[in-house]
């Protein structure tokens, strides 16, 4: 069974509070005390529910209440209190007179939380912060590095030169052809020429490149090769 309610909400009065409400709550505490707060509201005068009423005097109405920012001593008894009690914000704010346990726990989410994480804490542990992404991100950079240096020596090294010497070596062995063929067609002379010339720009580009890979797939030969 759940917990029977502290009152019947029916016809209750819901929303901001008003001036005249706060005064009758003040008097009637500050005059007779807190005997229960299910009964306070009808005593009082008020449409309100008992925990309405509590929650009003507890976080906005009691004399006893401080009010103004948490000073750094503050904040670090709350990180002390925190490690020991977790979320129980009740027990923690029985340890600052003055405080709401509401208070203190939007002060943690608002702003402790963010100071422990730049710190590099576990807001929840209070335990350094693993660094497993901080090690994938550099795992994966040294990896990039590694890459590029491998396509930087394939560059470099003796590939290149076999494909400019295979290239001077073609281009020198179509020229020949070309001038056989010129004399006896030179319709056909003409043509070939115009393949040759697209196929040279083509290769010509492909130098260019910064990596040389699928060579077959990106130089259209010519028909005769």
């Amino acid at each position: 069974m759940g917990r029977k309610p502290c009152c019947d909400k029916v016809g209750l009065k819901r929303g901001p509070w008003t001036i005249e409400e706060d005064h009758k709550l003040m008097n009637f505490i500050f005059n007779n005390g807190i005997p229960c707060w299910r009964h306070v509201p009808k005593l009082a005068g008020l449409l309100r529910c008992g925990k309405s009423c509590r929650l009003r005097w507890i976080n906005y109405l009691r004399p006893d209440l401080k009010r103004g920012c948490f000073t750094e001593s503050e904040e670090d008894e709350i990180i002390r209190l925190h490690l020991q009690l977790g979320n129980r914000w009740s027990k923690i704010a029985s340890h600052f007179p003055g405080r709401t346990d509401n208070e203190i726990k939007n002060h943690w989410n608002t702003r402790i939380r963010k100071k422990l994480k730049l710190l590099g804490l576990d807001p929840v542990t209070h335990k350094p912060i693993e660094n497993g992404e901080k090690n994938k991100q550099e795992e994966t950079k040294s990896e990039d590095v590694r890459k590029d240096d491998e396509i930087q020596t394939t560059l470099d090294g003796t590939e290149t030169d076999d494909l400019l010497n295979n290239y001077e070596i073609l281009c020198g062995s179509l020229g020949s052809s070309f001038s056989k063929e010129e004399s006896n067609n030179p319709s056909m002379a003409t043509q070939e020429e115009d393949c040759l010339k697209q196929w040279v720009d083509c290769v010509d580009s492909f130098f260019s490149w910064d990596n040389f890979t699928h060579l077959e797939e990106q130089i259209p030969f010519p028909p005769w090769l």
